[in-house]
């Protein structure tokens, strides 16, 4: 990842519209939620197209909020912005109904403020209040 680019490779990164939406993270619980609702076996995660995937984290409540993870291999800090509206390929990638059921809980677009590497696992979620530091599953 680099700061003011984005996930290098990604499709977005680098992009004038997106430079400051250039990294998408979304929580698994809401996606758990729907795949309930919808009576179908659990998504994967990654099937949403989201760059980073957290377990155990309030992501809506990052909106508007910097934050940092660090998966070990060091401090990334994103800028929480605007929500990560789906789109209607969420019906063919998760299951009928998805792109409907996915909105308001479809994750939020960030800004990254440093580069450095995230990787699949644990990471360490911190935000702007010290206390408020905790653990989750970081992809």
């Amino acid at each position: 990842m680099r700061a003011g680019f984005g996930v290098v490779g990604d499709r977005y990164a680098g992009r004038p519209a997106h430079r400051d939406a250039s990294v998408t993270v979304i929580a698994a619980e809401p996606l758990d939620a729907l795949a309930g609702e919808l009576g179908v076996p659990p998504f994967d995660p990654l099937l949403t197209r989201r760059n980073v995937v957290l377990r155990g984290a309030d992501v809506e409540s990052l909106r508007g909020q910097t934050f940092s993870l660090d998966c070990g291999e060091g401090v990334v800090v994103l800028r929480g912005g605007r929500p990560a509206n789906p789109c209607a390929w969420m019906d063919v990638v998760l299951a009928p109904g998805a792109h409907r059921g996915m909105r308001g809980r479809g994750g939020i677009r960030c800004s990254p403020d440093t580069g450095g590497v995230l990787r699949l696992g644990p990471a360490v979620l911190m935000t702007g209040q010290p206390r408020s530091s905790r653990t989750a599953d970081g992809a």
